[in-house]
């Protein structure tokens, strides 16, 4: 990066930390640190909401999953806003009501207490280590940019976020991620924008549109059933709403922000935007990769979109293949440029016989350099056993990197950094605030000072802040990371919605009968993913059910239960 760049990156993340820990002044017990005195606005809830959805992950991976594999990933949103409608209706004023510092107080009161440190320990589990997959995310931008050990980096990255995040509390969280996405949301406009730019001087935001749909990355809706497919209409509608509505009902770095809230309506207001606003705006985020993978018809995409991995093959035995391979790719691309001409001449034509034959001839020639870059890709992980070998991460950093003017690309690197800062810090409150509320205090040290309790928390946010950066050191094995974060959270957000739905509704289901519901459901969604009998988003309905089912065949064939 130029100086210019240095000196955006630097200004807008100083500003950032600065901003924080202004706003995180006056902090003093529990109440201040973990729901900011329940003082704020509906749209810093929405904007909080949002901040703590869309990490680095979002920006990093999401335009390389669109390059990859079209605009589909956003079916992943179409149940949440009915799970929007369903949480304003029953959880909210029910948290409210309560005076809860965390969702799984309300587990006790309905059930007890093993029900309870279960749950929040499933939570604690999958918060913990997703987050750790969240710190890994921007870490990969400083390793490809500055050719760090992604260790030491993760380390360095995780070490800012740490002492950020403990000095801050929920209040700072929420007002950080309002002027984060401020920010973000312009980055990303402008990229978006000059993705476009860059095309040829006849190639306009119309013309890129028809050609990214010709290629079969516009394919926003898909209607044919598959249990296997990840992405369609159907496990998005069902699969999301399920996940949508543990997510945001259950999970505790969701349920904080709108608990901040000032009265049961600034909840709900918040709530219901976010399920109006987060469609279309992972739709515009998904479009960025969409136009991307066009920019890359016309001009020069490598081979492997991970370059500092490609400079180390180089200098391998495998060295004189892989370079015999990217000139074989040098030379499709080429001929994609001229293919790719044709296919936009027959478009301004509307000819459909010609763009018939432009599409086919296009299609052929992206299958045969896929054909190459699978070689690439063998020939990268034989000379490296430990490289990762998936670099849909690396895309959209790839193009912000080599194609953006100075000035740009610091402001989009700092888009990533904010991202995840807001994200991370919100989850690290999260863990802090369960840890304490539901297993310290509850168990550990029950009668203690407020003083005490409030110290503890911010030692408990340190404690899983190194936690969450051991995990990072891991994540490079785990492909697209939006993938890997959002299965991940099936594993587990379908077995804690069915406790709660349980909770809620069926009132004859005991304490006991959940509990070994629970716990037996899980085992299966594990062993059901393990299988791959079916994709994951389906895991979040199934494990609902499963804990309904099974609790509920348990309350009646063991009368022992009833006592519990």
């Amino acid at each position: 990066m130029s100086l210019i760049d240095w000196i955006v990156l630097s200004v807008a993340l100083a500003v950032i930390i600065l901003y924080g820990v202004w706003k995180s002044r006056g902090q003093k017990d529990m109440d201040s640190y973990f729901l900011g005195n329940q003082s704020m606005p509906w749209f810093i809830v929405l904007l909080s909401i949002i901040g703590t959805q869309a990490s680095a992950i979002t920006f990093l991976s999401a335009p390389g999953q669109a390059y990859t594999d079209g605009m589909r990933f956003v079916q992943y949103y179409f149940g949440l806003p009915l799970a929007m409608v369903v949480l304003c209706i029953t959880f909210v004023p029910i948290f409210h009501k309560l005076k809860v510092y965390t969702a799984y107080e309300f587990l006790e009161k309905r059930f007890d207490l093993k029900t309870r440190t279960l749950t929040a320990m499933l939570f604690l589990i999958q918060r913990g280590l997703s987050t750790g997959i969240s710190i890994y995310a921007p870490s990969i931008i400083l390793s490809s940019l500055l050719g760090w050990n992604i260790y030491w980096t993760n380390i360095i990255m995780g070490g800012l976020l740490i002492i950020y995040t403990v000095a801050g509390g929920t209040k700072a969280v929420s007002y950080t991620q309002t002027l984060q996405l401020a920010i973000i949301f312009a980055g990303m406009f402008l990229a978006g924008w000059m993705v476009v730019h860059l095309l040829p001087p006849d190639i306009g935001f119309k013309e890129a549109l028809h050609v990214s749909g010709k290629m079969d990355k516009l394919n926003v809706i898909v209607t044919d059933f598959d249990w296997k497919d990840k992405y369609n209409i159907w496990s998005g509608t069902i699969g999301g709403f399920f996940l949508a509505l543990s997510y945001f009902g259950t999970d505790q770095s969701q349920v904080g922000r709108y608990l901040t809230a000032r009265s049961i309506t600034e909840s709900r207001l918040g709530l219901l935007m976010n399920g109006l606003v987060k469609v279309p705006m992972q739709f515009l985020i998904l479009m960025i990769g969409a136009l991307v993978f066009v920019f890359y018809m016309y001009f020069r995409a490598p081979i492997f979109f991970n370059e500092a991995q490609l400079a180390k093959v180089h200098t391998t035995a495998e060295g004189p293949a892989l370079k015999q391979l990217e000139s074989t790719y040098q030379q499709l691309s080429e001929q994609k440029h001229t293919q790719v001409k044709a296919l936009s001449a027959a478009l301004a034509t509307k000819d459909e016989a010609q763009i018939g034959q432009a599409k086919t001839a296009l299609q052929q020639t992206e299958h045969t350099a896929a054909g190459v870059r699978a070689e690439a890709i063998t020939l990268i992980k034989k000379a490296d056993p430990a490289a990762d070998t998936n670099d849909t991460n690396y895309i959209f950093l790839h193009f912000v990197v080599n194609n953006l003017p100075k000035g740009l690309v610091g402001l989009l690197i700092a888009i990533i950094f904010l991202a995840a800062w807001g994200s991370i810090a919100a989850a690290l409150n999260s863990l802090s605030s369960t840890t304490i509320v539901d297993v310290y205090k509850r168990m550990i040290n029950t009668n203690d000072t407020e003083e005490h309790y409030f110290k503890a928390s911010k030692w408990c946010t340190l404690v899983w802040g190194i936690f969450c950066v051991a995990v990072a050191q891991f994540a490079s094995e785990l492909g697209s990371l939006i993938e890997a974060v959002n299965i991940l959270g099936s594993l587990f957000y379908g077995v804690i919605l069915g406790i709660f739905l349980v909770a809620f509704y069926i009132k004859r289901i005991g304490a006991t009968a959940v509990f070994w519901s629970a716990i037996v459901s899980e085992v299966l969604i594990i062993t059901i993913y393990k299988s791959d009998i079916v994709s994951f988003l389906w895991l979040n309905v199934i494990g609902c059910l499963l804990v309904i089912v099974l609790a509920a065949i348990l309350e009646v064939t063991m009368p022992k239960m009833r006592k519990a």
